[in-house]
């Protein structure tokens, strides 16, 4: 998973605003006490960050990993 993945699926879940306010606000122990942000520039992998993220919110496995064709970025 890349970052740009991890950027357009929160912003699918999430909707853009609440997305930023969650990868910098939200703590998750998931990834040592760190927010995704922190987490992503520390090097933790990615989908590693998206899965505690998903985990904290509970978002269910179906909602997480694509974003409907027609919702991409082009």
């Amino acid at each position: 998973m890349r970052r740009s993945e991890f950027t357009e699926l929160s912003e699918h879940v999430f909707g853009p605003a609440l997305a930023r306010a969650y990868t910098t606000d939200l703590v998750l122990e998931e990834v040592g006490g760190l927010t995704a942000h922190e987490a992503l520039e520390r090097g933790v992998a990615v989908r590693r960050v998206w899965t505690a993220l998903c985990d904290a919110m509970d978002v269910p496995e179906a909602d997480r990993w694509e974003v409907p064709p027609e919702q991409r970025r082009r």
